[in-house]
């Protein structure tokens, strides 16, 4: 996508104005987040592949498997990318392109502002992948325990605590090459150094782009703690066609 396209996509899920331009906190005006129990979910992931964790991340927490089915909503059933790591989950039932969000993704935060981050990318092969963009105002460093103001992010998993998962949407990645945005087989989880040595997508024109802020260094679940993804609307799959 072009820069001013990007821009264009980000600016429409802006929330209400409070210290930054985008939707704020669960239980505010405006948040976009979604409860684990909510009914709109049609799905979760069913298997995965390419877990390549990064630095930081203790064996007890390499458990890919903890990332399947629906959302636990605690501190121990994840699996940790540590950092810079990054997991693949597929679904049976192909997530689609219908009204509002598509899916959603849980990370463990333990509060509103305690705010590990990933990158997010959809595929309808398995192999090639498209990153959704993500926009950062976080304006410097945040230590290990310290916090990210939700409404300074956008477009990165982890925008919400545990039990909250962030919606994405298919629609704005229509026409990326070799992406069937009606067939989003897998969905890449990437997790972001938050050191500032990654950059978001803000256009060059409007003076981006920004380096990423997150909680760093984290170490033990080191980086993003992914609990689950759900599927708010998922394709039919047809049967296959009797051998007989």
């Amino acid at each position: 996508m072009k820069q001013h396209a990007i821009f264009a996509i980000l600016m429409l899920s802006a929330g209400p104005v409070a210290a930054g331009p985008y939707a704020p906190a669960a239980g505010q005006p405006g948040s976009t987040a979604i409860s684990k129990d909510s009914t709109a979910f049609v799905g979760w992931a069913t298997g995965y592949l390419n877990y390549l964790p990064g630095s930081g991340v203790d064996a007890a927490w390499q458990t890919p498997l903890s990332a399947l089915g629906p959302a636990a909503e605690n501190s121990f059933d994840i699996v940790g990318l540590g950092n810079g790591g990054q997991l693949t989950l597929s679904f049976a039932n192909p997530i689609t392109n219908g009204a509002g969000f598509d899916f959603a993704v849980f990370e463990n935060g333990f509060s509103d502002t305690f705010l590990e981050l990933a990158w997010i990318g959809v595929s309808s092969d398995g192999l090639n992948f498209t990153r959704f963009p993500g926009i950062s105002f976080t304006p410097s460093p945040v230590g290990s325990f310290g916090a990210v103001d939700p409404t300074n992010i956008d477009g990165f998993g982890g925008k919400y605590r545990q039990g909250l998962g962030t919606p994405f949407d298919l629609a704005p990645l229509a026409g990326s090459p070799g992406l069937d945005i009606n067939r989003g087989s897998h969905v890449r989880i990437m997790d972001i150094i938050g050191d500032g040595s990654q950059f978001d997508n803000y256009p060059a024109d409007f003076g981006g782009p920004h380096p990423i802020y997150d909680p760093h260094p984290t170490s033990g679940s080191g980086g993003f703690d992914l609990d689950a993804i759900g599927a708010l609307n998922v394709a039919t799959v047809p049967l296959p066609a009797s051998i007989w």
